[in-house]
């Protein structure tokens, strides 16, 4: 006896149908009508019948869209969901979108506002996994597409940063000791590292779980490639995070990014110019001033952070050398300058705090000019090449 399929597996064929389908196509709609008029007469014996049909049609052109098709069902697939639901034995669902913010992103707050309209009031649970610079999830306008952030939707954070190094550091030694657990291996921060190989672990991660995780296979690898098998050291840490460094990030940056890799690359590679080849440090500050006057080219420094190129290390501080005003604080990437190892160049510390309870060196470290990083992305001229700067600045 064949199944039947039931109607969320109808709607879904009936989808795919119109996937490969234009977004938009011109249709032609005939309305016919038919109309019958009889009459009879007879001559002596015989009767005789007729009839006459008259036909009238009325054609009408429109453009039917992806969307309208979508829209004019939204009902009908909600309503197929929650009986689905309730024919099963669970009480809620969860749905689960990675990678949201590969949807261009003049189309996300579309998506998201059909999603939270589908399966608002529903045992539907929605959770979106996406990078938060190269989001959009609200369009204002006549009509405010979209959802708002605490009104509609939460946030959580899945990635720590270096802002606060020791919390960031508890975290991972506590994620690590629950994987270890599995393996049988007991307080593997003392076990597997020696003093400071973990904190060089946590830097060179720049605080991401899955990070942190790649490196330290990578790390023991190394180890073992060399027959070391006591413990890790920071020199296999900073081997492990060479395997996995700022190409590999670029690359990253450039298919995800697809069209809009260019101006954060010209960005990036003039961030590392001018800290490493001309100030001669891995640390740099960005006006809060300009960062809020310059709106677009600082979400460029953001988008390079959630790409992990680089790190905050303190939203809101003052500088020295007498500079006025609020500055956000980076540090590049370890991956940079730790595997070879830059000398020439200062490593500020920034997870050293003096007797007033700042940060060593993030105050001393140089502004970089946000109208600096404009004329870089206007510029059609090809920036010098990463490596190219990096051997410079051994110099």
């Amino acid at each position: 006896m064949l199944r039947r399929p039931n109607s969320v597996q109808k709607n879904i064929d009936d989808l795919r149908k119109i996937l490969a389908q234009a977004e938009e196509a011109q249709v032609r709609q005939t309305d016919g009508r038919n109309s019958e008029h009889g009459g009879g007469f007879e001559k002596g014996t015989a009767k005789f019948h007729s009839k006459r049909s008259d036909s009238q049609e009325k054609q009408s052109d429109f453009k039917e869209r992806k969307l309208d098709h979508l829209e004019r069902y939204l009902s009908d697939y909600k309503k197929s969901l929650s009986e689905s639901l309730d024919k099963s034995s669970y009480d809620s669902t969860f749905i689960l979108l990675d990678d949201f913010y590969l949807i261009p992103r003049n189309r996300q707050p579309d998506v998201i506002d059909y999603l939270h309209r589908l399966l608002r009031g529903t045992n539907f649970y929605l959770k979106i996994g996406t990078v938060r610079h190269r989001t959009s999830i609200i369009r204002n306008g006549e009509q405010t597409i979209g959802i708002e952030l605490h009104q509609d939707v939460e946030e959580i954070n899945l990635d720590r940063t270096l802002e606060d190094l020791d919390a960031t550091s508890e975290y991972l030694a506590e994620m690590l000791a629950a994987l270890s657990y599995t393996a049988g291996v007991d307080n593997p921060k003392d076990t597997l590292f020696n003093p400071d190989a973990f904190h060089s672990l946590v830097l060179a991660s720049g605080g991401v779980p899955r990070d942190f995780l790649n490196i330290f296979v990578e790390a023991i690898s190394t180890a073992n490639a060399d027959d070391q098998d006591r413990w890790l050291t920071p020199t296999y840490i900073w081997k492990g995070a060479s395997r996995l460094s700022y190409r590999t990030k670029l690359n990253n940056l450039k298919e995800e990014a697809s069209s809009d890799s260019s101006p954060l690359e010209k960005v990036y590679q003039d961030i590392i110019s001018f800290c490493l080849r001309e100030k001669k440090k891995t640390a740099f500050l960005v006006s809060q001033e300009q960062a809020q006057r310059l709106f677009s080219v600082h979400e460029l420094i953001l988008q390079l952070m959630d790409f992990k190129l680089i790190h905050v290390v303190e939203p809101d501080t003052s500088a020295a050398s007498g500079r006025k005003g609020r500055f956000e604080a980076y540090t590049l990437d370890f991956s940079l300058f730790m595997e070879p190892r830059l000398r020439n160049i200062e490593h500020v510390e920034f997870w050293k705090v003096d007797s007033e309870r700042r940060r060593v060196g993030v105050r001393e470290a140089p502004d970089y000019d946000l109208t600096r990083a404009q004329q870089a992305i206007d510029n059609d001229f090809q920036p010098d090449s990463i490596e190219n700067t990096l051997q410079e600045a051994n110099y």
